[in-house]
């Protein structure tokens, strides 16, 4: 309440009301944007040039060596260097990637080589990720860094539903235009980048890398609320990687509708969890922050699971949309909690190494769900990975209630103590 005894409005555009956090959110749309659209490009012409959901699987485990490899070292990075300088390496070091993966493509040259441009790709990807996730908090202040974040995790979804889209019909033209329209996009980033005033902040001394990670890492594990809502988010995304099956379940298991090409169909389905998180992600910001953020957190992770089941069995190209729809409408909600709560409770000189910590957790997770799905259906059909990672899901927000009571409890993200 303020003097007046009236309370305080709610702003859901506060964030955008910091100069630079628009043009920072603007540039990271058009950057995911391009990602997406190669992302259609390489699982489709890796099914197509193999037909096999191995190869799938393995897309996914080559996104996600990078990741544990590099994402901690990256954090450490983010914390003693300038963030900045860190990004538009990244960026251009994805920029060349691009360019490679065009070139192959357009030859149809070495498949090994492919995924070798792809595994650099992801590097330089990982490089820079957890300066960026640090640099919002330099730019706005504490008051409206739940509302920033809330946009942020929107920024991938609403990426999410263009890319895909864009990729489809880059794809169905030429494969190749896909990886170049992602290059046009990374190298836009790095102009941008440099238009951006970032405050002075306070950084760690260069030292031992390893013992300072290792600093980012015992902090997670003394945070239980941190710990518990990112390892959740990290099993149940392992489970539920149906995403990487696209490929197979639009051309073996649904029509495409309205005489679409079955690269159309894809780029359109590979929107839906997009769409979903988007719808979410507004819904958020125009409401005032979550009261009981933990109950919320294991009613969607679980809502994600049954979203996933229902998809596996569906044989509706419109059913399957809905149900993508609502895994992305549901892990939204994941999504902020998890991301407001590493920020709001992780002091500056830490949020780079424990940024990269969520990371590796989460983004880690998503491409080797993406490689135990595509394991599990060489193994046992398509159908049968998609409802086990649903299942899956499931069992993990109920062990996960029971393992970390304070997530059931956990009421406001804004809360200074431990539940």
């Amino acid at each position: 309440m303020n003097g007046t005894d009236r309370p305080v409005r709610h702003d859901p555009y506060a964030a955008f009301r910091v100069p630079g956090f628009g043009r920072l959110f603007c540039g990271g749309l058009l950057i995911q944007i391009g990602a997406a659209a190669q992302s259609v490009a390489i699982g489709w012409e890796m099914y197509v040039r193999t037909n096999s959901a191995l190869m799938l699987g393995l897309v996914g485990l080559t996104q996600a060596l990078p990741m544990m490899l590099l994402t901690l070292p990256a954090g450490y990075l983010a914390d003693v260097y300038d963030r900045r300088r860190i990004m538009l390496i990244g960026l251009i070091g994805t920029t060349l990637t691009s360019i490679g993966l065009m070139a192959f493509s357009a030859v149809e040259g070495s498949i090994p080589l492919m995924f070798l441009l792809l595994f650099f790709d992801a590097a330089f990807h990982r490089l820079g990720g957890p300066s960026a996730s640090a640099l919002i908090p330099q730019l706005v202040p504490t008051a409206a860094l739940e509302n920033a974040i809330k946009w942020r995790t929107s920024l991938h979804h609403v990426a999410s539903v263009i890319g895909p889209a864009i990729g489809g019909l880059l794809v169905a033209w030429r494969v190749p235009a896909a990886y170049g329209f992602s290059a046009l996009t990374t190298a836009a980033f790095a102009v941008v980048l440099f238009s951006i005033h970032i405050p002075a902040y306070r950084r760690s001394q260069p030292g031992r890398m390893v013992r300072q990670v290792i600093e980012g890492l015992q902090f997670v594990w003394r945070q239980k609320l941190i710990l518990g809502t990112i390892s959740m988010d990290m099993f149940a995304v392992l489970l539920g990687g149906s995403e990487y099956l696209l490929p197979i379940f639009v051309r073996d298991y649904l029509e495409a509708p309205w005489g679409l090409a079955s690269e159309q169909a894809l780029g359109i389905l590979r929107s839906a969890p997009a769409l979903g998180s988007v719808s979410m992600a507004v819904l958020l910001a125009h409401r005032p922050p979550l009261q009981r953020a933990g109950r919320s957190l294991l009613l969607a992770v679980a809502a994600f699971g049954v979203a996933t089941i229902v998809f596996g069995l569906s044989r509706s190209f419109w059913l399957s949309f809905v149900m993508l729809f609502l895994v992305g409408f549901f892990d939204n909600v994941s999504m902020v909690v998890r991301h407001t709560l590493v920020q709001l409770r992780t002091p500056n000189e830490l949020r780079g190494r424990v940024s990269a910590v969520n990371s590796i957790f989460i983004g880690a997770s998503n491409e080797l769900g993406g490689f135990e799905s595509g394991l599990v259906a060489h193994a046992f059909g398509p159908v049968a990975s998609v409802l086990s990672g649903g299942i899956g899901a499931i069992l993990v927000v109920a062990a996960w209630a029971r393992m970390f009571p304070g997530l059931r409890r956990f009421g406001r993200l804004t809360e200074e103590k431990e539940p």
